[in-house]
């Protein structure tokens, strides 16, 4: 489902620029275009409304992100810039119905991540930790007056949010969160910490989850300001380097009882959060891997070696058939499980099992493509080194591809892996 009709984007001259030893220097495209990628012609089952809406985002993405991204990328900062027009997209709130959101389906969800997607992986994991996580948990677990009060502002981006569920010591295990929230008049008390959590230095609200003072886990609306909240940015990663990732630090955080969401009584009520969002990053593993593919192409395409186009040798042909394969193949899935989604067909396993897939598949086309590149791969220009070192946040958040396979497994055979057998057990 990855392109629009073919040969809606000018061909890029990557050998018009500037003499090298007496010959043209290539110069980097803004992007490969869209031919050859859709080789099912998946956008034929899109309507109307859905393929001029995936043209408005991938328009965006490349005329507005992609001419700026790199130098934030570098510098590690994020594009405060982009918000007010990625506002104007209107795509805010995803799936949601009502409240100002959208109300996708499934599949022109999906579709939007993955163009915003292929564009940057810092943009959509923005739009993902804000949408399919955030303001998923109020559309999913708060009151009526929480969704009313909260997801207007935050459809229109006036109001950033962020999730908090990660802590320093249980990411895989974070049914084991230590976060507490403790009853006080009409407030709760938050205590603990939290690590990785995306937009948390600059958001508005801060969804924190906690285990209260009967043991279960609860999520608290915190909003900016509130005092004994502290967000310190990560510093030092490799990957999304423009998602500002904190570390929280929570003492005595108080949180109006109002605050705390409504319709959240155990841990299991986050896994459905949790999937509203592993199907997001699942779309936006595919939109990294048509990043890779296309450039890759387009390069491949105009980039000579001696005497003769790289497109013309058996092993770059031999690999960019591989990686349409991969695209192809991820795409038909993706689609028909967006189809499920909205049929109300789905499960953590179902979408598990595309996001430990993709993943992988993604990784390994952006690894070609870098290779296929030559020296120009590693230099932010070309925009794949960008997405080769993003890929490897996509595979971890959400579940790494371990975690998805014991889910599925799990489904399938019956038995849960994830806890190892007691060292000595059954002897």
């Amino acid at each position: 489902m990855s392109a629009i009709p073919q040969n809606t984007m000018a061909p890029v001259d990557l050998t018009t620029v500037g003499p090298g030893n007496g010959h043209p220097v290539v110069q980097p495209p803004v992007l490969g275009g869209s031919d050859y990628t859709d080789y099912y012609l998946l956008n034929d089952l899109l309507d109307d409304e859905q393929k001029a809406l995936r043209r408005k985002v991938r328009d965006f993405m490349d005329q507005e992100v992609t001419p700026i991204i790199n130098p934030y990328w570098e510098r590690a900062e994020f594009p405060h810039e982009l918000v007010p027009k990625l506002a104007q997209l209107g795509i805010s709130g995803l799936q949601i119905k009502g409240y100002g959101c959208p109300g996708f389906s499934n599949v022109t969800a999906g579709v939007v991540i993955l163009e915003l997607a292929r564009g940057d992986l810092s943009i959509s994991t923005f739009t993902g930790v804000h949408a399919a996580l955030a303001m998923m948990s109020i559309a999913l677990l708060g009151s009526d007056e929480q969704r009313a009060r909260f997801l207007p502002p935050m459809a229109r981006l006036e109001k950033i949010g962020a999730f908090g569920l990660t802590e320093p010591a249980h990411g895989t295990d974070a049914v084991k969160l230590e976060t507490t929230a403790r009853k006080d008049g009409d407030a709760y008390v938050l205590n603990g910490h939290k690590r990785w959590i995306g937009n948390a230095t600059f958001a508005d609200y801060v969804i924190i989850w906690a285990r209260g003072e009967d043991g279960h886990v609860g999520g608290y609306v915190v909003e900016k300001g509130t005092p004994g909240f502290e967000a310190e940015v990560i510093t030092g990663k490799t990957a999304l380097r423009c998602v500002q990732n904190a570390q929280i630090s929570l003492t005595d955080v108080r949180v109006p009882a109002e605050n705390r969401l409504a319709d959240v009584h155990t841990f299991r009520d986050t896994e459905k959060v949790l999937l509203a969002s592993r199907f997001c990053v699942a779309w936006e593993a595919i939109g990294a891997a048509i990043a890779g593919y296309e450039t890759a192409l387009a390069y491949a395409k105009q980039r000579k070696q001696f005497g003769i186009p790289l497109a013309a040798f058996q092993l770059i042909q031999y690999r960019l058939s591989r990686m349409l394969a991969d695209i192809t193949d991820m795409l038909c899935m993706q689609y028909r499980l967006s189809q499920l989604m909205d049929e109300g067909k789905f499960s953590m396993p179902r979408v598990a099992l595309a996001k430990m897939h993709y993943t992988e598949r993604a990784r390994a086309i952006l690894a070609d493509a870098r290779d296929m590149l030559g020296g120009n791969g590693i230099i932010l220009d070309y925009h794949v080194a960008r997405h080769l070192c993003d890929i490897e946040a996509i595979d971890t958040y959400e579940g790494t591809d371990t975690v998805q396979a014991l889910i599925v497994g799990r489904d399938i055979t019956g038995y849960s892996a994830f806890v190892p057998p007691t060292p000595g057990a059954g002897r």
